[in-house]
Parts: structure tokens; C-alpha cells; sequence
């Protein structure tokens, strides 16, 4: 069910609310009026985008929290609720990763990653249910990407912990089910690449500079689409179109679109400029309260950089169309 009363009656926690989807997220949920609860691990950064909730009409309460301490995020419930009342939504949304091939990620980046990712969200979603089941239901919205369907080359750690995050919304909400819960709604929004500063802050051990693979969507398309879910919950939502295309394509034909979109990230995921290793943001904080990741440029380029990949996705489709048509001739 819907949250239990207006957004602009609501309390709402976003975590990794210091910038990117986060920020706007929580941006978006002031400018209805809604109270938001903003956690992270750069304070400094939460007080900015503190500052501009209060000028879009929202109050807003800054937390600083790491979400790989359970015991912080109890503490952010805790003082969520005494802040405000009580809490109607929550948005797990706090994340980093590490670029680079899977056994050159050294195991302590990649150990971080899973535990900022899908355990900072397991975190959330335990500390979260009993105040929403308090206030007499409401909406927990975990920011998986699309990535939780599909998989990239690269981004190993981040897959498998966005891939464990959709598995973990599925189980809870069918446990709320059974057990008489259903007061309480379970979410999972599936981003296609967003232009925020992910890939400016994640570790990386490729050797070259990191971008984002186009077509690359604003922030706000996400922020929308969560407040979309805390009015509206659903299962699932996509963010942006690239996202829900990938996803079709991956449970049509997965095996050619696994190669599709491998060859795809392979030639769109980096810059032609050197970088020295770096271990970026997954083991300290580099809020900058910044929605965007400065990335214009690569929307620009979508109607020529994305026609390698809508060849690719021709090609699937025409697999697809292939197979069925043997299946069915095997099957008469």
C-alpha cells in the first residue's frame, strides 16, 4: 500500500542523500512539502542539501551515517522518528564501487563494496520496518540499478551486490505477506546510467579514465521515479528507457544480450586519458552536495554513440526471433 498520508504530511529517510540521486531525491521530496531525514557519511554535504530542502519548502534533518554500521543506521531511525514523529518512507540509495577486472579489485575494495551496497541496504530495511509498521504502514524504496537485472563488464562487485539487493526486496516483501504485514510496501527501482558523480568517485583500477556508458539520464529521472514509488508502490520501476530496453533484451535472449551489452560497456565505459590507480570513495567520504556528474557531453552523444549498441540489441532481437522460430519448428 501507498504511504499512509500526504508527502507533504511525510517523513522520509534517503540515504546517500550527500549528492547524486540521493540529493535529488531528497530535493524532490521537499519541493512537495515532504520531511526528510538526510544521511551520509559527508556531513558538510548534508548540510548543503539541507539547506536547499529548506528553501524548496521541506524541513530536513541531517545525520551523518555510515550504513556498514548497523548500530548507526539503528541510530538514524531512532532519531528520524524523534525528530518527526514517526517514518512513512525509506530510501536506501547509499552506494560505491570499484572498476576494474574482477581479480585485480583488490578483496578489501571489493568486501567494502558489498558491505556499503547490499548490507548498508539490509541495514536499512530492518531498522526501517518497525517504524513504519509504527506509523501505521509505508514504503521502502532500495535503489538497485539496472544492474541487478543485467550485468557489465567491470563492475563485478557493484553487480553482484545490486543483483543481492533485488533478491532481498523479493524475500521481505514476501515475508511481510505471510506474516500479515502488508501495510507495509517493498521497492525496487531500476536506474539505467545516470549522470551524477559515480564514476568521477569510484575506485578504480582499470588504468584509464572512467565514464558513463550513454545514454546517460538525469538524476531528477530517478528522484521522480521514487516518488512515484512512495505514492504508488510497485515491485519494480525502471529509470529511464535504456534501462527497461536492456532489461527486455536480457530476459529474451540473455546469453547474446550478455554479449551485446559486454562488447557495449567495453567501448563506452572509459576515456581515452590514463589514471593512476585510486581507491576513490569506498573507504572515506567525497560529498559534494552536486546532483550531476558533469556529464553532459556523453547525452549529447546518444544518438551516435548508442547506434553501436542498438545494433547490438537488432542483433539480439533477431537471435530471439531465430530461436523461437526452431523451437517451434522442433516442437511440431
Amino acid at each position: 500500500m501507498p504511504l499512509t498520508r500526504s508527502l507533504a504530511d511525510a517523513t522520509v529517510v534517503v540515504t546517500g542523500a550527500s549528492g547524486g540521486i540521493g540529493a535529488a531525491t531528497a530535493y524532490a521530496l521537499a519541493d512537495r512539502g515532504a520531511d526528510v531525514v538526510l544521511a551520509a557519511r559527508s556531513e558538510a554535504a548534508l548540510h548543503v542539501v539541507a539547506q536547499r530542502c529548506h528553501e524548496l519548502g521541506g524541513r530536513a534533518l541531517v545525520v551523518p551515517t555510515d550504513v556498514t554500521d548497523p548500530a548507526a543506521v539503528d541510530r538514524l531511525a531512532e532519531r528520524a522518528a524523534t525528530a518527526f514523529g514517526r517514518i512513512d518512507g525509506w530510501v536506501n540509495n547509499a552506494a560505491v564501487s570499484a572498476v576494474g577486472l574482477f581479480d585485480e579489485i583488490p578483496v578489501a575494495e571489493f568486501r567494502r563494496v558489498v558491505e556499503v551496497n547490499l548490507l548498508g541496504t539490509a541495514y536499512g530495511v530492518r531498522a526501517a520496518l518497525p517504524h513504519l509498521a509504527a506509523a501505521g504502514g509505508g514504503v521502502l524504496v532500495n535503489n538497485a540499478s539496472v544492474l541487478a537485472e543485467v550485468a557489465m563488464p567491470y563492475q563485478s562487485a557493484y553487480n553482484a551486490a545490486k543483483h543481492g539487493i533485488r533478491g532481498l526486496a523479493d524475500t521481505v516483501r514476501q515475508e511481510l505477506r505471510v506474516t500479515g504485514r502488508s501495510s507495509i510496501s517493498v521497492c525496487t527501482v531500476l536506474p539505467a546510467t545516470i549522470d551524477t558523480p559515480f564514476f568521477r568517485h569510484a575506485a578504480n583500477h582499470s588504468g584509464r579514465e572512467l565514464v558513463p556508458p550513454p545514454p546517460v539520464y538525469p538524476p531528477e529521472v530517478v528522484a521522480e521515479t521514487i516518488v512515484r514509488l512512495l505514492c504508488r508502490p510497485r515491485r519494480e520501476a525502471y529509470a529511464g528507457g535504456a534501462a527497461r530496453l536492456i532489461g527486455l533484451q536480457w530476459r529474451l535472449a540473455p546469453a547474446l544480450a550478455e554479449r551485446a551489452l559486454g562488447w557495449y560497456v567495453h567501448r563506452t565505459q572509459f576515456g581515452p586519458t590514463a589514471r593512476p590507480e585510486t581507491t576513490g570513495n569506498v573507504f572515506g567520504p567525497r560529498g559534494t552536495a552536486r546532483t550531476g556528474g558533469g556529464w553532459p557531453g556523453r547525452r549529447r552523444q546518444l544518438v551516435r554513440m548508442s547506434a553501436a549498441f542498438g545494433l547490438a540489441a537488432a542483433g539480439t532481437a533477431a537471435g530471439t526471433v531465430a530461436a523461437i522460430a526452431r523451437r517451434s519448428r522442433t516442437e511440431r
